[in-house]
């Protein structure tokens, strides 16, 4: 007999007759069990989760919408910016704008996005816990290309959109749309 079965067989010996340890405590939530938040708590778990990430959140009403992302664009700088059909956000089109908001129809080339400033799209919905934002090629969201060229990204996420987890949502993915 070796060392290593000399060991082995007392430690066989040593627990033959003890009980079974008692199962580990599971108190913790877990991800089939997202957090049980409100709407208010869900959006300042978003906010939170965005500003560790260091992005810049700016919260209002829905009438705050044009304005914000107005004021937005102006202190980035941003001169030309590419927007997807459908994401313009009530009342941007009255305002007094020194930026131009360039469509995707026809479809930019890389090249072409690369020369702009930035560009502006909506979410599928933004994940609280986690603090994403899901793009799936929706309404106001446009072709994947959009969002991974140009540097900078402003993002309008309602309230409506913001869900807990990743179990909240996962029903309402839809097959990537490439346009």
């Amino acid at each position: 007999m070796n060392a290593r079965e000399e060991i082995l067989g007392r430690i066989r010996t040593a627990v033959a007759d003890g009980a079974a340890p008692p199962p580990a405590a599971r108190d913790y939530r877990t991800a089939e069990t997202p957090r049980d938040l409100d709407a208010d708590e869900l959006l300042e778990l978003l906010v939170d989760r965005l500003v560790d990430y260091r992005a810049l959140v700016r919260r209002g009403t829905t009438a705050m919408v044009a304005a914000s992302v107005l004021a937005a664009l102006t202190e980035r700088g941003a001169r030309r910016v590419a927007v997807p059909d459908g994401i313009l956000p009530a009342g941007l089109d009255r305002l007094e704008l020194d930026i131009e908001l360039v469509g995707d129809d026809p479809p930019l080339t890389a090249a072409q996005l690369d020369g702009l400033d930035g560009v502006l799209t909506g979410c599928a919905v933004a994940i609280a816990e986690t603090g994403t934002i899901v793009l799936d090629g929706g309404p106001g969201q446009g072709r994947r290309i959009l969002s991974l060229v140009p540097d900078y990204h402003l993002v309008v996420v309602t309230a409506a959109q913001v869900v807990a987890g990743t179990t909240s949502y996962s029903s309402i993915f839809l097959p990537w749309n490439s346009r």
